[in-house]
């Protein structure tokens, strides 16, 4: 699926709403404890064949970072405008980001994978530091991350 294709299927319950089905998804990411400075957090997703589907969320509003989120640089080629309007700020060690996101239904049961890549500042970064399949029976089960992540859930 060619991104843009992907980012409308992502979004179609906002700019179409009698075309699909859409249900808020709240994602729940707890931070470790790591001794630096804030992770900036890329949330994306690809299909079934591991192509780039779409962008989520970006956490951390630097784009001269975005480099060090390797796994969605790589899979968006860099390209910013994947991420506009969809930012927020780093998130501290230690602390918990949660966002309620409207997702196409079309998303979950297809073979579609959630990502989540990492990069704090001075440290390593962290390409893949979640990778979860969007099923409902996923909905609500922790998952630990590699390196910055304690714990990331979905609830539908």
């Amino acid at each position: 699926m060619k991104p843009l294709l992907g980012a409308l299927a992502l979004s179609t319950a906002l700019t179409l709403p009698g075309a699909a089905m859409a249900r808020p998804v709240t994602f729940t990411t707890e931070l470790n404890s790591y001794g630096g400075n804030g992770a900036y957090l890329a949330f994306y997703v690809t299909d079934k064949s591991g192509a780039y589907a779409g962008s989520l969320w970006m956490a951390g509003g630097k784009s001269r970072y975005y480099k060090h989120l390797t796994g969605w640089y790589q899979a968006t080629g860099g390209d910013t405008a994947q991420v506009d309007g969809i930012t927020g700020a780093s998130v501290g060690q230690g602390r918990t980001l949660e966002i309620t996101l409207d997702l196409a239904d079309a998303l979950f049961e297809a073979g579609y994978t959630l990502h989540i890549d990492a990069a704090v500042e001075d440290m390593r970064d962290s390409p893949r530091e979640i990778s979860v399949p969007l099923t409902a029976a996923g909905a609500g089960q922790p998952v630990k991350g590699r390196r910055y992540v304690s714990s990331f859930s979905y609830g539908l």
